[in-house]
């Protein structure tokens, strides 16, 4: 059963992985997107599902990946013993955003977009 998150993990805060090979200190909250131009061609028009070479794609390039869409992805640092910090990605698949947070994280509503939209509002 998943997790279900109400609040962001605070930015600067150091997390174990879950299989304890790591841990990785919160950047801030992003959300993970499908590029479409990385699709082969000739692709499959997502509207009609048809195929039609890659200059000819309508839509929008980068689309929230629906793999993720549910749960809580954030940019990190990689804090591996005798390494460099490494900059990544890392989504939260066992954990699942309440309906708010996740409409605030991934919405397509017109006010999304709006510059002081960075953090969810508090409940």
């Amino acid at each position: 059963m998943a997790l279900q998150v109400d609040a962001l993990l605070k930015s600067g805060s150091e997390h174990p992985s879950l299989g304890g090979q790591y841990s990785y200190r919160i950047l801030g909250p992003c959300c993970r997107l499908f590029d479409r131009e990385e699709l082969p061609w000739p692709c499959c028009r997502l509207a009609w599902r048809t195929k039609e070479p890659s200059w000819r794609r309508i839509g929008r390039r980068f689309v929230a990946d629906l793999a993720s869409r549910r749960c809580p992805s954030y940019a990190v640092e990689l804090l591996q013993p005798g390494s460099r910090p490494t900059r990544t990605v890392v989504t939260l698949f066992p954990q699942r955003l309440n309906g708010p947070l996740q409409e605030w994280w991934y919405s397509k509503l017109p006010g999304s977009l709006d510059p002081r939209n960075i953090r969810p509002p508090v409940a």
